[in-house]
């Protein structure tokens, strides 16, 4: 169980850690490497989980999928980071303050208004107008009238 715990604390640090260099950096390549980072340690948590298809599938497509950027990298920026690069003006900088405090209030707002329940379905909670699991098992496996 500790083995475990330190695995996916060291999994959710390098998702956590590469996924906000992803965004952050100005450089299309380092951007797709450390997409695919993240993408590597999504399937590192999956097969943490035991969903090793899923695993599998994520390593297979979406992190073969950085191909694309690499691409677009190459074929679409044919000129130097540094050259044509201009800083953002104040007012820009200010407007993007500005819609950042203002997508983060509404976000807490959101989160502190809303009343979260926690719903369990335990066989003492649920009500007497809910089928038996073992009525729905079978009304799926059937395939007489009313089966599925």
């Amino acid at each position: 169980m500790i083995t475990e715990t330190f695995v996916f604390i060291i999994l959710a640090a390098i998702v956590a850690i590469f996924s906000i260099l992803s965004v952050t950096t100005k450089r299309i390549i380092r951007a797709a490497t450390y997409l695919l980072f993240v993408l590597f340690g999504t399937a590192g948590l999956y097969f943490l989980l035991g969903y090793t298809f899923l695993g599998a599938v994520q390593i297979m497509v979406y992190a073969g999928g950085i191909v694309v950027p690499y691409i677009f990298a190459i074929m679409l920026t044919g000129k130097t980071a540094s050259a044509g690069q201009k800083s953002l003006g104040i007012a820009k900088r200010a407007a993007a303050l500005v819609a950042s405090l203002i997508g983060a209030g509404l976000l807490m707002f959101a989160f502190i208004s809303h009343k979260f329940v926690s719903l369990s379905l335990n066989a003492e909670t649920t009500n007497e107008s809910a089928a038996p699991i073992k009525e729905i098992g079978s009304k799926l496996l059937s395939s007489g009238e009313g089966g599925y």
